[in-house]
């Protein structure tokens, strides 16, 4: 069988896309460790790669005005148990086009393995981009995930991002994102993690409304259980006049986890607006007990509380 196959079997078996990521009509690009396995255009959408030493670069680009019915998928990964994937993309959404990416990156079996990914993306004026990004690491935490993007939104601009990884290990995991908000654009970026073991997770999310009237949120729900610990940084620097940004933050933390949440503001100008709210602690109590008064156990009445706030 071959490498394609493999990976579009195991995308089959986590996300249930194989199908959609096969057809003629979708946009793709599908990669292991840093082999091109396939890559495929669609009207309105240029998608390049090329391979430099050891670093993958990729570049998509959607023209003015194109607005796509159906995402594009990325479906980028590693088959084997370990090894180095060192990633460089670059996005582009040009004038007034609107396109969603999904995102998938799958480590089934990682056991010693490490994941480079190095982003920017650029919004021009008008542009609306949905960005969903899912990743699986198997069942153990022999995987280092280092992804880093740097997003800037042009005047009237629309992004919003959404990175989850829900099931399996973790590993160790460091995401590090930059948004620069242009005037009257929206930003709206929301992580979902589990950590389990002795995983290590660390966010860190800065969003800049640069432009007059820009908005912003950044919404984090991070649960961590076992010995595994969280630490999630939100900024926000509110620099313009009428620009709102908020930062909530949620992590809940079961057995010997550890936790930690710093949300900061950052003001310039006086009238700006910038809020947060952090909450750290464990299952509400209440919840709980409602949930295990209906027959659920202990166990199957967590799971159904941090699976709702991890939706």
């Amino acid at each position: 069988m071959s490498a394609l196959n493999d990976m579009l079997e195991v995308l089959g078996t986590v996300y249930d896309d194989a199908a959609i990521v096969a057809s003629p009509q979708i946009a793709h690009l599908i990669v292991d460790g840093n082999n091109l396995l396939s890559l495929q255009q669609a009207p309105g959408v240029s998608i390049a790669s090329r391979l430099v030493e050891t670093v993958l670069e990729a570049e998509i680009v959607v023209a003015q005005g194109v607005r796509l019915e159906q995402p594009i998928h990325l479906c980028i990964g590693m088959l084997g148990p370990r090894g180095l994937q060192h990633i460089r993309s670059r996005i582009k959404v040009e004038e007034d086009a609107q396109v969603s990416l999904l995102a998938h990156c799958l480590f089934p079996v990682a056991e010693s393995s490490r994941h480079v990914m190095e982003a920017e993306v650029e919004l021009a004026a008008g542009a609306q981009m949905h960005y969903r990004e899912g990743h699986y690491h198997g069942p153990t935490a022999g995987i280092e995930v280092l992804p880093k993007a740097v997003v800037k939104v042009g005047p009237g601009g629309r992004f919003f991002s959404d990175f989850f990884l829900t099931t399996g290990r973790a590993g160790r995991l460091h995401l590090d994102y930059r948004i620069e908000a242009a005037a009257e654009s929206v930003t709206e970026v929301t992580t979902r993690i589990f950590g389990h073991g002795s995983d290590e997770i660390r966010t860190r999310e800065e969003l800049v409304l640069a432009g007059r009237a820009a908005r912003g949120l950044l919404k984090s729900r991070v649960a961590v259980d076992g010995e595994a610990s969280s630490e999630v940084i939100s900024i926000t620097h509110g620099n313009a006049a009428e620009v709102r940004g908020h930062m909530d933050c949620m992590e809940i933390i079961l057995e010997r986890a550890r936790a930690q949440a710093q949300p900061i503001v950052s003001v310039s100008h006086p009238l700006a607006k910038v809020t947060h709210e952090a909450a750290v602690g464990t299952v509400d109590q209440k919840q709980l007990e409602t949930l295990m008064a209906r027959g659920l156990s202990p166990e199957a009445a967590v799971d159904v509380l941090i699976t709702g706030m991890l939706r």
